[in-house]
């Protein structure tokens, strides 16, 4: 993971590390294998991918499910969130790109735009200086269809959630998913991690 921080973090724009990569940044130790590594960039950055890796490919996921060549300067429309990096065409897809929505100074959820909160509360930092996204938002995309990787970042993450990260989270699987297993073990917890 170091050389895409390494990659990311010279490009200046705002990124952080996603996927399962970010829970275990949140829980300070690896617990499980990668495929590849996550990154989200805001829509409005999304320019930075191709700049931060100049010589890779990158395909876009269009809604079909097909991957098609991303063209060099095309702005992607709001309905493509995956960009599929590698550094050539026999290598296996190292980056998946994410990106997200953006108003002002607040991340929009790409699935909900009621899910919102201001950028400067998406992520937090490692003690190494790895920018990685909260892991309450993380685990709110990963519920939607929950894989068995999925369910075991949940469990990880679970005991390191404050009252308020469980208490947000639960409410915003509830209000965008409707009836699921998480919130109820979020509000097993949810006072005893912050006293209230």
């Amino acid at each position: 993971m170091s050389d895409v921080v390494n990659l990311f973090s010279a490009a200046g724009e705002r990124w952080w590390i996603a996927g399962g990569y970010a829970i275990e940044l949140a829980v300070g130790r690896a617990f499980r294998e990668h495929g590849d590594i996550d990154v989200l960039l805001l829509r409005d950055d999304q320019l930075t991918a191709q700049r931060i890796l100049a010589t890779w490919e990158w395909w876009c996921a269009d809604p079909a499910g097909v991957l098609r060549p991303w063209k060099r300067e095309e702005i992607l429309p709001d309905t493509v969130h995956d960009i599929w990096c590698r550094p050539g065409p026999d290598e296996p897809w190292r980056i998946q790109v994410m990106l997200d929505e953006s108003e002002d100074a607040e991340w929009v959820s790409r699935r909900d735009a009621r899910v919102r909160r201001p950028i400067g509360r998406l992520g937090l930092v490692s003690a190494q200086g790895v920018p990685y996204l909260c892991p309450e938002v993380q685990l709110y995309y990963k519920a939607k269809r929950p894989r068995a990787k999925d369910e075991q970042d949940f469990t990880e993450a679970l005991p390191i959630l404050d009252g308020e990260q469980r208490r947000w989270l639960a409410r915003t699987i509830s209000m965008v998913y409707g009836d699921h297993p998480w919130p109820d073990r979020l509000r097993e917890g949810a006072g005893e991690r912050d006293g209230g």
